[in-house]
């Protein structure tokens, strides 16, 4: 049960949620009374991690999940959500959110309601703020990990949550934690990383700092081997008061922790971040939080009791069931019991499939689901002896697929589906490429990823896919010789978690499959036994691929139509951009 501390904490909460939600509702009718302009709307929406859409009329909710954890009645109410206001469907992200596409303005306030009722937020999910922290979701499974850090990304979250230093940072931050050999969320990419070590009998984390992505991706850098896992808050409230203070507010394009590093060299960074932690020791700051709200970060003062699947229909054997056993079931620490690995199409689901997956945990898990960076959602404490019956029920809901995490298990953003800046319609290369990439067996081509992003910025997170792909446009003649805007796609490869992708050239989007074909053809034919994908692109060096796709680069006037248009589109392509919000 709660202590008497920790109800007061969740009343102090509840209230700041529920009266922060009432204020959105406000600011809504003020600015479509036109009380309030579109500027000081639109700062107040993105807190409230709303986004406009390219379509007019409709906003776009993203749900935090802090470390990717969820209980079954959370993924209830995001079902709730996405049925009553989002059209019955949800996105995951790459960074353990969920998204809602398609909402109207004056139902936001009821779907927060809804999303508060269990403990969600989506403040700052937006905005130049604290966003989501994700951590590892296989933390307190795996054999190798030093310490579960769900813990404490949860207490981090909820320590610099409606903070007024965290509330109009120069940009976004983000922050990662990850225990174990497995970098499952890929903390070098982010404002801060955290990695779990144990020094010395005490549980504590190696940090690095400044890395980030987007059209000019950042190396981290190591700011400490070692920090005390207790002192975590006031080392990064330390790197956040450098951001806020020393981060470039007139132009949002160098605005990041990154561009401090580039600009005024790690020693100046690790020498102020220094100096901001010894002013927090002297004079105060952020506390680190003793406990969180009941099912804030999935925590829960009380599990529930696991599920042992018995009451699940009974599934004959296939051979499908074989090779998904193989391919997305893997043993954890806990004898007995096993993960699962739901592959979620590029993280779409529907609202049925969230209930679904909602009573599965409960069913035969421990009553959690586990939100992954690749877009997929994880069982825990499934049983072995449940695993035939948990397919059939996943195969039930169309969530059956196997070869999770491969390379046919494609990451992308929304893309031109709904945002602003993306220049091309990212989820439908993804199924394309799915679908040519399916047909290989050879586990070193089934280990590689790829990953896509409808523009430079990297939501899809291309540079570190083994195959990488951006949005972008060319005009080229057409056959009527007038130049015609076409979708094109930058492609890179032998980008990894450690080293970003180099750059190839870019392709017209409908023949990006054709490019990726003729590399993996040439894989096969000319890797070394046990050569990395990466170490062979380096081998080869990027001239190689440049000439084994060169013909493709720029079709003919006379080219096969369809070159005019995007992955999903029957009509020719053509370039729309709006404000861009950051909406993947």
């Amino acid at each position: 049960m709660p202590t008497q501390n920790q109800q007061v904490l969740e009343q102090e909460y509840d209230s700041t949620v529920r009266a922060d939600i009432e204020q959105f509702r406000t600011q809504s009718h003020a600015w479509l009374n036109k009380e309030i302009t579109d500027d000081q709307f639109r700062a107040q929406r993105l807190r409230r991690g709303v986004y406009g859409q390219r379509q007019e009329g409709v906003q776009m909710i993203r749900t935090k999940i802090p470390g990717g954890l969820l209980t079954a009645d959370q993924m209830r109410a995001m079902a709730a959500v996405a049925d009553a206001v989002a059209g019955g469907k949800g996105h995951l992200t790459t960074r353990q959110n969920i998204q809602y596409h398609f909402v109207p303005l004056l139902k936001v306030p009821d779907a927060l309601h809804i999303l508060a009722d269990a403990r969600l937020t989506t403040r700052e999910a937006c905005y130049n703020t604290v966003r989501n922290v994700t951590a590892c979701p296989l933390a307190g499974l795996l054999p190798d990990e030093p310490f579960n850090v769900q813990p404490y990304a949860a207490r981090l979250a909820f320590a610099f949550l409606h903070k007024e230093l965290t509330d109009a940072l120069p940009r976004k931050f983000k922050v990662a934690f990850s225990g174990g050999e497995e970098d499952t969320v890929a903390t070098r990419i982010n404002d801060v990383g955290l990695r779990a070590v144990v020094k010395d009998g005490v549980n504590g984390f190696l940090m690095t700092v400044a890395g980030g992505l987007g059209p000019l991706p950042v190396e981290c850098k190591v700011l400490h081997e070692f920090i005390p896992a207790e002192d975590v808050v006031p080392h990064v409230e330390a790197v956040i008061r450098v951001f806020n203070q020393h981060g470039n507010r007139g132009n949002k394009d160098k605005a990041r922790l990154k561009f401090i590093l580039r600009e005024r060299g790690f020693e100046w960074l690790r020498d102020t971040i220094a100096e901001q932690y010894q002013d927090i020791l002297t004079n105060g700051g952020i506390p680190m939080p003793d406990a969180v709200p009941e099912n804030f970060g999935g925590f829960q003062s009380k599990p529930p009791a696991r599920g042992t699947g018995e009451m699940l229909p009974m599934f004959d054997p296939s051979p499908e069931f074989a090779e998904w056993r193989k391919t997305n079931v893997r043993d954890q620490k806990q004898a007995g019991y096993t993960i699962v690995t739901v592959m979620v199409q590029q993280g779409n689901l529907t609202g049925e499939q969230m209930r679904g997956l909602a009573k599965l945990a409960e069913d035969a898990g421990d009553g959690m689901l586990r939100v992954s960076m690749s877009q997929n959602v994880m069982l825990a404490y499934v049983p072995v002896g449940a695993l035939n019956r948990v397919y059939g029920a996943l195969a039930a809901m169309g969530l059956a697929q196997d070869r999770a995490d491969e390379i046919s298990d494609v990451v992308t953003c929304p893309g031109a589906y709904s945002c602003n800046l993306a220049l091309t319609k990212s989820m439908g290369l993804g199924d394309a490429l799915a679908f040519t990439v399916r047909k290989y067996d050879d586990p070193s081509v089934r280990d590689l990823k790829i990953r896509i992003s409808g523009c430079p910025n990297s939501c899809g997170q291309h540079w570190v896919g083994d195959l990488g792909f951006y949005g972008n446009a060319r005009k080229i003649d057409g056959p009527d010789g007038v130049k015609k805007e076409v979708p094109y796609y930058k492609m890179m490869l032998g980008g990894t978690e450690q080293e970003f992708g180099m750059t190839i050239q870019s392709l017209p989007a409908r023949l990006a499959p054709v490019a990726v074909d003729r590399i993996l053809t040439h894989f096969i034919a000319n890797r070394e036994v046990g050569e990395a994908f990466r170490d062979y692109v380096k081998r080869f060096k990027v001239e190689t691929f440049k000439k084994l796709t060169a013909d493709l680069e720029k079709p003919a006037a006379d080219a096969d139509p369809e070159v005019f248009m995007d992955w999903g589109d029957n009509e020719n392509f053509s370039l729309k951009l709006g404000r861009g919000e950051c909406a993947a």
